[in-house]
């Protein structure tokens, strides 16, 4: 069957994560439900001393030392997605191709690190680098500039639904017919001393010090809060029709997405979930279906109180009749802030690929909101995963819902 003229392909995908460099390598830590939380020298002088990093961060390609930490992750990210759709940049026409990447909080690390050299040493200290590595735009016009794209190049910040905010984004532009093909996703590098006191002073992270390895538990009644973590989440985009030309083979379809705002609170959820529950419906109605047809919810599933409570609220009401497989990344990955709506979107459309849901780790007891819904546990689910949502929620009321179908 020939794709439609609308049809939003994805055909690569790259991550860099806690799990590791490679989609493989994050897909089987997320499938081993095993989770990558340990002690952080780094934090030493932090109220909470754990993170989620990424290990071995690749240094060798070109000159990546010049750049954010966050930025490092997205060039490594983004040539592994070209890789797996198949694309050379030394091919395509680059005024046709957008980039598109979301971010919470852009060069982060560099700022804190040159602010302290600013006030140990004074200003002859800092690094000529510093304005270009932690603008928040220049994660984007790095990639540009690694790919030599000059379409549209785009950063967005919808806080932790950045990622999936530029997938959005990216999907528009190809639909606007600005592109033919768009590189989205989003970035993090957020385990810094100052992000680390900043969520530990607002109660948000998780305190089981003691045992990090099963510290973020989301949607579990025992939950106090989640692991701050890093990472990079990259989807090739193409309309359908240019994939097929190629010779492409799709690995998924971007069939609908929704986008909302609580107007409810700075941090707090709506607490009946209105605008996510708004967002899916939207999201399930440009992918022409309901929520009969749902097999798969990627939950937002932070392993805070309040919004592990909401989603779950939310989801309930949704799926009354047939409850959708669920799980959350982030009993394994911890939250990679700006970076988890793209990472999520990516293992999402994985589980549509290798038919099979995720296990949510550190998942052992329901609570009151969490009765009722298909928390999928131990050893992950196999079975075809037809239709997928991955939802993604952040500081602002900002509401997100991407919907995946097979191709």
């Amino acid at each position: 069957m020939n794709p439609a003229p609308d049809d939003i392909t994805v055909t690569g995908i790259g991550l860099v994560t806690p799990g590791g460099t490679g989609a493989p390598a994050t897909w089987e830590a997320v499938c081993a439900a095993s989770s990558t939380a340990r002690a952080d020298p780094a934090l030493a002088e932090a109220p909470v001393r754990m993170s989620c990093r990424v290990p071995d961060l690749p240094s060798g390609r070109g000159r990546l030392w010049r750049f954010d930490r966050s930025t490092r992750f997205l060039l490594t990210a983004a040539r592994e997605a070209l890789g797996s759709a198949g694309l050379d940049p030394a091919e395509w026409d680059p005024a046709r191709v957008a980039v598109v990447v979301g971010t919470a909080a852009g060069g982060i690390d560099t700022l804190e690190a040159q602010h302290h050299k600013l006030l140990a040493a004074g200003p002859g200290a800092l690094s000529p680098l510093t304005m270009t590595a932690f603008l928040p735009n220049m994660a984007a016009g790095h990639l540009a500039l690694d790919l030599g794209v000059t379409g549209p190049s785009l950063q967005t910040s919808t806080a932790c639904a950045s990622g999936a905010t530029a997938i959005v984004t990216a999907c528009l532009l190809l639909r606007s017919g600005a592109c033919d093909i768009a590189v989205a996703g989003g970035t993090d590098a957020m385990v810094t001393p100052l992000c680390a006191a900043a969520f530990a002073k607002m109660g948000a992270l998780s305190r089981r010090e003691h045992d990090p390895g099963r510290a973020s538990r989301p949607f579990d009644r025992d939950r106090d809060g989640f692991v701050l973590g890093e990472g990079c989440g990259v989807l090739v985009l193409e309309r359908g029709r240019h994939a097929a030309a190629r010779g492409a083979r799709p690995l998924a379809r971007l069939a609908g997405h929704g986008s909302t705002s609580d107007a409810h609170h700075p941090t707090a959820p709506h607490p009946e979930g209105a605008g996510l529950r708004a967002a899916t419906l939207n999201a399930l109605d440009q992918a022409g279906a309901g929520p009969d047809d749902v097999d798969h919810v990627n939950a937002h599933g932070t392993s805070t109180p309040l919004n592990d409570r909401v989603e779950a609220t939310a989801i309930r009401a949704l799926y009354p009749r047939r409850p959708p497989a669920v799980t959350s990344a982030k009993g394994v990955l911890g939250h990679t802030m700006g970076a988890a709506g793209a990472i999520e979107a990516a293992l999402t459309v994985l589980s549509i690929t290798h038919r099979t849901v995720p296990p949510t780790a550190n998942f052992h007891a329901p609570d009151d909101s969490t009765t009722g819904l298909d928390i999928v546990t131990g050893p992950g689910r196999t079975h075809p995963v037809r239709l997928a949502l991955s939802h993604s929620l952040g500081f602002g009321g900002h509401n997100t819902v991407l919907a995946f179908t097979a191709t």
